[in-house]
């Protein structure tokens, strides 16, 4: 340590409120050092910088220990916090893992040394809260899946790069058909490479199912192949199919790895019920039934609740584990989603309720399954289109997610099966709750509602 660091300040802490981690110490991560923060009555120097090489890494941990330390809390800091957090973990330690958000220090004090005693005063006032964490085993599944979904979205970069380099060509192949990586498109994009030039001879490669006809399409492929566009356009080909084979390489890393998990229930002795839609060919599906593989491990069977397929099953499963007991309750749940209004109140009356911001993924997919409930003919769909018509569109998806958050967290927490009551049911239900509403209300005013006579 330098003399300039030496100099610095250390918080000063008055013994007033006794503390209640007597046993904790405060870590700032970083990409090359580390700084690590303990009680000044465990050592002499109670603020050491540590590099993020293994060795160092170890050293730190070895320190904690003979310094008496049982629980560490450290900031989320990019990926850098990984290596940290699982070396303490297998020494044994308490890790508690908190976002950086919580922790803001006094402004215009902002240093590394600073940091870690910030985060260990406050740590060991048990003012911190740690993030979610799941099982080790889950951990594993979310990273593979984390992959899986950069690979997909590397993928599409180079699809755009096909749809730019057609474009300088004049050929408008996006306009006739809905997707160029589809079984037409990649015909017709693969002979182009291979040196065909005919528009006809092109359009005639089209899918039956393909609503343009060969007229259309051999219009839409007169172009000019200038030979700087047609090598952009091989390039970009090579590189979409390279990232093909690496997320098929990956399903078959996660199905492996998924069959060593350890069941939850007895597949054959409790079968899935049959799926609720038939499976179609969707686009980046995981090539391996990941339906039965999710149902297995979970013991319940997320896919009968509508608008969730197999891979957000999956995707949902990876990022929470199958063990709810991290949450108190389902409202809990929510709010850990940030799926529920963040109430700020002052003089007595809120003036801002929208949701939080997050980069949850569980939160992600559960908006994009609420948004398929719009032309859902279920109870579901039923309830997502009340919700967009009173709310409006962004806030009813929002409550329609919130919903199926509810639906997941009762599914693993007590194993029960989910079941569709259909439109019509769910909007009869409805019905009688409005009646029942206005006829208390016509109570409380002194009147009595009346229904009409029905016509003949």
């Amino acid at each position: 340590m330098t003399k300039s660091q030496k100099k610095q300040k250390r918080i000063q802490v008055s013994d007033d409120m006794p503390p209640i981690n007597q046993n904790a110490a405060g870590i700032d991560v970083g990409a090359k050092e580390n700084w690590v923060s303990v009680s000044p009555d465990r050592d002499a120097e109670p603020v050491r910088r540590y590099e993020a090489f293994t060795r160092d890494l170890n050293a730190l941990a070895d320190w904690l220990k003979q310094c008496g330390i049982e629980t560490v809390a450290m900031e989320s800091t990019g990926v850098y916090w990984i290596p940290v957090f699982q070396i303490l973990e297998a020494r044994g330690f308490r890790v508690v893992l908190v976002n950086a958000r919580h922790v803001k220090n006094v402004s215009g004090r902002k240093t590394d040394m600073l940091d870690c005693q910030w985060l260990r005063l406050l740590h060991s006032y048990g003012l911190l809260a740690g993030s979610f964490q799941p099982a080790a085993e889950i951990g594993v599944l979310r990273s593979y899946l984390r992959h899986r979904q950069m690979l997909i979205e590397y993928g599409a970069h180079h699809i755009q790069h096909m749809q730019k380099a057609l474009t300088q060509m004049n050929l408008q192949l996006t306009q006739v058909i809905s997707d160029i990586t589809g079984t037409t498109g990649m015909r017709i994009i693969r002979a182009i490479l291979q040196g065909e030039r005919n528009p006809y001879r092109l359009a005639e490669m089209r899918d039956w199912r393909t609503k343009n006809d060969s007229e259309t399409i051999a219009k839409a492929l007169e172009g000019s192949y200038r030979s700087e566009h047609v090598f952009a356009l091989k390039q970009a080909v090579e590189l979409f199919d390279f990232y093909q084979q690496q997320i098929a390489d990956c399903d078959k890393q996660i199905a492996e790895y998924l069959r060593s998990l350890e069941s939850k229930i007895d597949a054959q002795a409790h079968p899935m019920k049959a799926a609720r839609t038939k499976r179609k060919n969707r686009r980046n599906v995981p090539g391996f039934d990941c339906r039965h593989q999710a149902y297995r491990i979970s013991g319940v069977d997320l896919t009968q609740i509508d608008s969730i397929n197999e891979s957000a099953a999956l995707t949902i499963l990876s990022e929470i584990g199958t063990d709810m007991g991290s949450w108190k309750a389902e409202k809990n749940f929510a709010s850990w989603l940030t799926l529920c209004p963040n109430n700020k109140i002052t003089g007595g009356r809120i003036f801002q309720s929208r949701t939080r911001k997050s980069a949850n993924r569980v939160r992600d997919v559960l908006c994009m399954c609420a948004q398929t409930l719009l032309n859902s003919q279920s109870a579901l769909g039923a309830f997502c289109r009340r919700m967009c018509s009173r709310l409006g569109p962004e806030k009813g998806i929002v409550a329609a997610a919130h919903k199926l958050a509810l639906l997941i967290y009762r599914l693993l927490k007590f194993g029960k099966d989910y079941v569709d009551i259909g439109q019509d049911a769910y909007e009869q239900q409805f019905k009688q709750r409005t009646l029942k509403t206005l006829a208390r209300k016509a109570k409380e005013f002194g009147f009595q509602l009346v229904p009409s006579a029905e016509e003949g």
